[in-house]
């Protein structure tokens, strides 16, 4: 199997990702490579060689009903990406933040850090509830 870093490497792959993500939603019963093809403006083979890479990465999942193949986003090999990515995005004087010290400093600093702080605990409340029983 692909590194997941590669895999996520390719604008394309990543704009399915994003699809996937946007309209995981709006449905619960996937979206078709038809549906793919016409928002991205790729074509066919291109999109449907993506998704095969994105399904050993076991990023996609797919459903057959006849002919057509319904994709949904399985975000967590993602995961691996996140545990990676976090210790870079968050500094000890983001996790110790005290509200003398953030005023104090730039407002631009001060917002960085609620941005960064605020998506660490987005991420790890949105992965929290997608393992939930049920979902």
């Amino acid at each position: 199997m692909a590194d997941i870093f590669d895999v996520i490497a390719d604008g394309t792959r990543r704009d399915i990702l994003r699809l996937l993500l946007d309209r995981e939603s709006e449905s619960d019963s996937g979206t078709s490579v038809s549906q793919i093809v016409s928002e991205l403006g790729v074509s066919q083979p291109t999109v449907s060689k993506h998704l095969k890479v994105l399904r050993d990465a076991h990023l996609v999942s797919v459903r057959e009903e006849g002919q057509h193949r319904y994709y949904s986003l399985s975000p967590e090999p993602l995961d691996e990406v996140d545990d990676w990515l976090v210790p870079f995005l968050t500094t000890e004087d983001d996790l110790e933040i005290e509200l003398p010290a953030a005023l104090s400093e730039s407002a631009a600093h001060a917002a960085e850090a609620v941005g960064r702080a605020a998506a660490s605990a987005r991420y790890a409340v949105t992965n929290a509830w997608r393992k939930l029983p049920g979902r």
